[in-house]
């Protein structure tokens, strides 16, 4: 973990993906290409950034009393790897899998593993869009499904995921 930690982490972060957490922290975790947010088919996905979406995350969470991880990765190992790593260490995570929705049963199974609650979120209504977006291996093992809200949808699945750890 250590050299995914050198990868992802800025020098000397001390409370991050691989450092410990509290119960209360969630994770929100961001597949290919969302760090092009703002710039990327803007009429499809809008004009907030990834940076303006990591803000509206931690102000919404920080409205349910939850603190939060926040991470984005074009490889699909690395998604994996921080999913398995959230297990014990977050109460639950907001999931947008980005294009790998459509195609990854690995991160399917991750979701599956984990043990913890997660929440899809998708920026655009998917299934407004080209057939092959109509999938999802995710949703079968997400607790919720938040679709077509832009990036709204985060506050939405946080909210959601805040409500589900209020009833375990």
């Amino acid at each position: 973990m250590a050299a995914l930690r050198t990868l992802h982490c800025p020098p000397g972060c001390d409370v991050c993906l691989y450092g410990p957490m509290s119960e209360q922290t969630i994770l929100i975790l961001n597949g290919p290409n969302l760090n092009l947010l703002g710039t990327r088919e803007p009429a499809v996905y809008g004009h907030e950034t990834l940076a303006d979406v990591e803000a509206l995350c931690r102000e919404e969470a920080a409205r349910h009393g939850l603190e939060v991880e926040f991470l984005q990765s074009n490889h699909e190992g690395t998604l994996v790897d921080a999913l398995h790593a959230a297990r014990g260490t977050h109460a639950g995570v907001v999931f947008n899998p980005g294009a790998y929705t459509h195609t990854s049963i690995a991160l399917a199974d991750a979701v599956s593993g984990i043990e913890l609650p997660v929440i899809e979120v998708h920026i655009s209504n998917v299934h407004a869009r080209e057939a092959f977006r109509h999938h999802s291996f995710i949703s079968p093992v997400a607790r919720s499904i938040v679709i077509g809200a832009g990036t709204n949808g985060y506050r939405l699945g946080i909210a959601q995921l805040a409500h589900l750890l209020t009833e375990e």
